[in-house]
């Protein structure tokens, strides 16, 4: 009966969407914008984002679900945590916009 439960556990894991690993994606920051946003996001997703401008930078959710900031040159990265619209904007550079549309 023990044993039947473990597998019975394992298996509901290895099925559960939060068991699954995220993809990861790229930004791109070039010449004061964001580059092409990548589409299908889901929660658990990471995106990638690096700034070749000569500028500071930062990606920063407008609902506070994430906020990086890029120094020139340098790259960081941020999980997905939450489905739905994701605004979001750089707050040295406030005409730098963009959403990201994330899928349970």
């Amino acid at each position: 009966m023990r044993t039947v439960l473990l597998v019975s556990l394992a298996a509901l894991a290895a099925a559960s969407p939060a068991a699954a690993k995220g993809r990861s994606y790229t930004v791109t920051i070039d010449k004061m914008k964001f580059g092409a946003l990548p589409p299908g996001l889901h929660v658990g997703d990471t995106i990638v984002w690096v700034n070749r401008d000569i500028f500071e930078h930062s990606a920063t959710a407008q609902d506070k679900s994430f906020d990086v900031d890029l120094q020139p040159g340098k790259k960081a990265s941020t999980v997905l945590r939450k489905a739905g619209t994701i605004a979001f904007v750089c707050k040295y550079h406030p005409g730098m916009r963009g959403k990201l549309s994330v899928a349970r």
